[in-house]
């Protein structure tokens, strides 16, 4: 603000100066509104050929395993632990050869690259990420596509950005929004592409990453939807308002859920340091072990396996007994977190989803027993169950609302979400459990800073001598 003794000839050139800065900063938004929805569109495209890859990956597992049953059942057995070996261990082998930073989730690195704790993806990890997760996944591993999808679209979106020589900032914005979109392709879920990135990505809110999470997000699904439809990914029987009466047991699943994401993430990260362990062995040869393992169970159970959508969506129908129900939840958080373990490209996400609505579903199912006199539909419980089991692991809440209404298609359950959200975030909070991506992301930055060090000191060595 000028004062009273400053010169007219200054105080008009500040104005003016102000004025340029204003159209510069004018300028840049305009660009990034423009690029970031055609980094969307890249991100969208190779998300969904991905999406295609994986259901076609999965009959052909399927069809395998049917075959090898009609033959020697030795040899059979055999034939579907050494596919799953051979996914496991090539995949692991395809990440340490050409794209170290391709291991995992790819949520971590892409929160550590903007938090400037890493160097930006390399092109070269897109096709790795896209055949390692798909060998991965495909041979077995209960894994989310949703990490590739995230890394691959934060790195085009990102590359984009360097090759229409955008600011460092910007690049970093698109970086965050290529991630989105990513997520949004995954799962149909075009606004909690969105709310991820400002949610759990950047943590903040600010109109420049909005406007490019949401143009990459929107861009993304016009795409995806063109190749794998317009319709949610579960389709569920409707669901009526919760009773009154009923409310309060939301509240009880939360916390229930927020207990459960506490084993979650103790479970996981124990997985991790056990195979950190077993660091003398090559890492190929700790996620062939692993990958036979899970074609082993293939081979006895073929729809335990994978991803675990069709999981999901039997517990959304209401779909199984009480007495089982515990068991699937046990057998799936081991396998889940053991393949996770592998090092292998893969996410969380959808695996959690398939722990969330069994956990949900035998609550209902609880309840109607416990109080026949409520009207309790337990597919209500598994739908909220699923939002309240990812809020209590990764913290997410509106991502996680968002998310499940949009692949579920339902918005009767939304208070009901909200309510048992809060309990699932409040409890593992009040307990100082910390959230699995703030957990994984100090993981790999211990890693990344240890390798640094190793190097300098390799450079540092002749020079000494």
């Amino acid at each position: 603000m000028a004062t009273m003794d400053e010169k007219p000839g200054n105080f008009m050139l500040s104005i003016s100066s102000e004025g340029e800065k204003a159209t510069d900063c004018r300028g840049s938004l305009l660009m990034l509104g423009l690029v970031a929805p055609i980094g969307g569109l890249a991100a969208g495209l190779i998300g969904a050929f991905f999406r295609l890859a994986l259901l076609k990956a999965d009959r052909l597992r399927d069809g395998l395993i049917g075959w090898a049953h009609a033959g020697s059942s030795v040899g059979g057995f055999l034939l579907i632990a050494t596919v799953g070996a051979v996914g496991a261990g090539t995949a692991t082998w395809l990440v340490r050869r050409f794209a170290p930073p391709a291991s995992g989730s790819g949520i971590p690195q892409v929160e550590a690259v903007l938090n400037e704790g890493m160097p930006p993806p390399p092109l070269r990890l897109i096709p790795v990420k896209f055949a390692g997760g798909l060998l991965a996944i495909g041979s077995g591993l209960a894994l989310g596509r949703e990490g590739p999808s995230v890394q691959m679209g934060a790195a085009i979106a990102y590359h984009l950005g360097k090759l229409l020589r955008r600011s460092s900032a910007d690049c970093r914005v698109l970086l965050a929004a290529g991630a989105g979109a990513g997520l949004a392709t995954a799962f149909n879920a075009p606004i909690a592409g969105a709310i991820f990135v400002l949610e759990e990505l950047d943590k903040r809110f600010e109109p420049r990453i909005a406007i490019a999470a949401l143009g990459a997000s929107a861009a993304a699904i016009s795409v995806s939807r063109m190749l794998l439809g317009n319709q949610p990914d579960f389709h569920i029987v409707p669901l009526a308002y919760a009773d009154f009466w009923v409310r309060p047991l939301f509240l009880l699943l939360g916390a229930f859920a927020g207990f459960s994401g506490i084993l979650y993430n103790r479970c996981l990260l124990g997985a991790l340091a056990g195979s950190d362990k077993l660091g003398r062995l090559p890492a190929e040869i700790r996620a062939a072990a692993i990958g036979s393992g899970v074609g082993a169970l293939a081979w006895f159970a073929p729809g335990l396996v994978g991803g675990g959508d069709p999981i999901t969506a039997s517990a959304l129908a209401g779909v199984g007994a009480i007495a089982v129900i515990p068991l699937l939840f046990v057998l799936r958080l081991g396998l889940g977190t053991v393949s996770y373990a592998t090092g292998t490209p893969g996410g969380l996400f959808a695996p959690l989803l398939v722990l969330g609505a069994e956990l949900g579903l035998f609550f209902g199912k609880i309840c109607a027993l416990a109080l026949p006199g409520l009207p309790i539909q337990p597919e209500g419980f598994a739908v909220v169950g699923m939002a309240a089991l990812f809020t209590g692991i990764v913290r997410a809440p509106l991502t996680g609302v968002a998310l499940v209404t949009e692949m579920t298609g339902n918005v009767t359950m939304l208070l009901p979400m909200l309510g048992a959200s809060f309990v699932a975030m409040l409890v593992p909070t009040l307990l100082g459990d910390a959230p699995i991506y703030d957990s994984l992301r100090a993981r790999l930055s211990e890693r990344h800073d240890r390798v640094v060090a190793v190097r300098a000191g390799r450079a540092a060595g002749p020079q000494a001598e």
